[in-house]
């Protein structure tokens, strides 16, 4: 096995879609503390475009982006316990996704139940993941809350939707486009706001001159002044995402302007950090998968080879739901 060629999309330098090198190398080995995947499904987010451009920083180049997917294991190196080759399993958060061999930690992948799929593990266990951290850790949701959340037809604003309205909260979406917003409503969303444009004065109307406890902006840049407009007095603004650009130059004072608010800027692996962490949280997502509660789309499916055609996709914003790579 370990003579078979393994295909992975490397990046040399940081860069557009371009620079997503297609490449052949042999099959890995598992390490001490290791497992070897043959991976089935392979998730696309944002945040691999973050690495891809230099947004955000590899530890080292060349480098293989990607931080989700599930598969099977193929192999287990030295001092891994309960797991065993022929288990399917999934992760996310840890880089080198983009491969259809790869050797991962074994203390960061879970085991996926048989009510779940390799392929829908790679569309929603990070989005899923990030979607648990936000309603019930960031921010616990509570029954007869508005929220507002952005991009809501796109991976996580489905499952934010959809969690949302379980949890008994009044989900504001906004999205780009009437399609979009049909999208949004049919995931649980129970007004649809289109655009961004007098977006305060419009969650206002909705909610009879309240606003929202809490802002869940995956926008960044060019929403964030409007998503602090939007908050309650002591509200909570959860900025997650760099859609338009991160958010810089803050003036901490501009929050106590707006009426004492609250910033954060969680990330998912402080969340998961901790093995338990990990598969308490997997576990809570699994269920509400099994119960139907939540539903991912897959919206947008390519071969691994063509991983530079879904960053140009993901990119320009006319994907929906989540989009997944297949070896």
């Amino acid at each position: 096995m370990n003579d078979e060629a393994n295909t992975v999309i490397r990046v040399h330098a940081p860069g557009g879609p371009g620079v997503l090198s297609v490449e052949h190398q042999p099959v890995p080995r598992p390490a001490r503390g290791e497992v070897l995947l043959r991976q089935e499904a392979i998730g696309v987010n944002f945040i691999d475009t973050y690495f891809r451009s230099g947004l955000y920083k590899f530890p080292s180049l060349p480098a293989v982006p990607g931080m989700e997917g599930a598969g099977v294991i193929e192999a287990v190196g030295p001092d891994v316990q309960d797991l065993t080759p022929g288990m399917r399993v999934a992760y996310a958060g840890v880089l080198g996704g983009y491969a259809h061999y790869r050797t991962i930690a074994a203390n960061r992948v879970v085991v996926l139940p048989e009510s779940v799929s390799c392929r829908t593990a790679a569309s929603v266990m990070l989005r899923g993941l990030s979607a648990h951290m936000l309603l019930r850790q960031v921010y616990p949701v509570r029954k007869g809350e508005s929220i507002l959340v952005y991009a809501a037809a796109g991976g996580v604003g489905q499952l934010l939707c959809q969690w949302g309205r379980y949890l008994g909260a009044r989900v504001i979406g906004v999205t780009s486009t009437l399609e979009k917003a049909d999208v949004a409503r049919a995931c649980g969303a129970a007004d649809v706001l289109i655009g961004t444009d007098n977006l305060p004065q419009r969650v206002q109307d909705l909610t009879n001159g309240a606003m929202v406890p809490v802002v869940y902006d995956s926008i960044g840049k060019d929403t964030f002044e409007t998503s602090l407009d939007c908050l309650a007095p002591r509200g909570l603004m959860v900025s997650y995402g760099n859609a338009s650009g991160p958010v810089t130059d803050v003036d901490v004072g501009t929050l106590g302007a707006h009426g004492s608010l609250y910033l954060t800027r969680p990330t998912l692996m402080t969340y998961i950090a901790d093995k338990a962490e990990l598969q308490a949280s997997a576990a809570e997502l699994f269920r509400m998968l099994e119960q139907g509660v939540l539903k991912p789309a897959i919206g947008q499916h390519y071969t691994l080879t063509d991983a530079a055609q879904a960053h140009r996709a993901l990119e320009s914003r006319k994907t929906t739901g989540s989009t997944i790579l297949l070896p």
